[in-house]
């Protein structure tokens, strides 16, 4: 993956060193997302739903000092996320609409979030849609090879490029149409519904990947294409379950299974066509 001395965006908040202690709120769309990407990363839902109504956030003295690989991380996330930009601007006009860029807030440990409380590190990465915002801890990055066993750097751009998929899916509605359901339906329902969006999102990172070579200053190999669907098959749900306790549960599964979720961003990235995303018109996910 070629990306050095790519157009940086200008929308990356360096929030390291920043102090911090709302506590979390679960009400609403915000706290629906953040608790589905926490899951997504393989978080006890019980461990993190205590997390997340019982404590506040860490107060640091506002300093923070940076190390030379977390410069590179946050150069590296900054040619990625302007690419995002490039891609879905370009897709957007297609459609006849403009793209509200997002932004990505990078934090350590923990930070507050414009109405989805407090986010922290535990929670992986996440799309806060009342503020609009990708969040992001630079030390997932290491726990992508030794706790996920991705590889390569594609795996983080994967990463972003999922989280800026929620905010695609923000924009057009489909969080808010999802999170409506979710009142009026049982837990397993709603966990289908659930799937469909995740894997919607692994779908807009694959059509991001199939645009960015042609039109933005990151170049990707076929390497990277591989490396992008192992990430994806790396944050399955059976994959995750076998892991964490020996046996998966389908019913309970919140993002879809390994070859699922690498199925829809390969779709993405072949066809770079949104039309093809519809994942909630999927017979088979039903």
């Amino acid at each position: 993956m070629k990306w050095q001395g790519g157009r940086r965006s200008g929308n990356i908040e360096d929030r390291r060193g920043m102090s911090g202690g709302q506590k979390l709120t679960l009400g609403g769309i915000g706290g629906v997302v953040v608790l589905i990407i926490g899951f997504l990363l393989g978080g006890d839902p019980a461990q993190l739903l205590n997390q997340m109504q019982g404590q506040g956030g860490q107060v640091t003295d506002g300093t923070y000092e940076s190390t030379p690989e977390e410069d590179k991380l946050i150069a590296f996330a900054g040619v990625v996320l302007a690419s995002t930009e490039d891609v879905w601007q370009h897709v957007f006009k297609q459609m006849g609409s403009d793209y509200p860029i997002t932004k990505l807030a990078v934090y350590h440990e923990g930070t507050d979030t414009g109405g989805c409380g407090y986010g922290q590190s535990h929670f992986g990465p996440f799309y806060c849609p009342a503020d609009q915002k990708v969040y992001l801890d630079l030390s997932f990055n290491k726990e992508l090879t030794s706790k996920y066993g991705a590889k390569g750097e594609f795996a983080l751009a994967y990463v972003i490029a999922h989280e800026v998929g929620h905010h695609v899916q923000n924009i057009l509605g489909v969080l808010k149409q999802t999170n409506a359901m979710r009142a009026k339906m049982s837990e397993k329902e709603y966990n289908r519904i659930s799937v469909m969006t995740e894997l919607q999102a692994d779908f807009y990172a694959g059509l991001w990947a199939h645009y960015a070579t042609r039109m933005t200053d990151v170049e990707l190999t076929y390497q990277d294409i591989v490396d992008g669907m192992q990430a994806a098959a790396a944050v399955g749900d059976d994959h995750l379950q076998e892991q964490a306790y020996g046996h998966s549960n389908p019913e309970s599964f919140t993002h879809g299974t390994s070859a699922q979720r690498a199925y829809w961003f390969k779709k993405g990235y072949d066809t770079g066509d949104i039309r093809q995303g519809d994942t909630f018109s999927d017979p088979s996910l039903r």
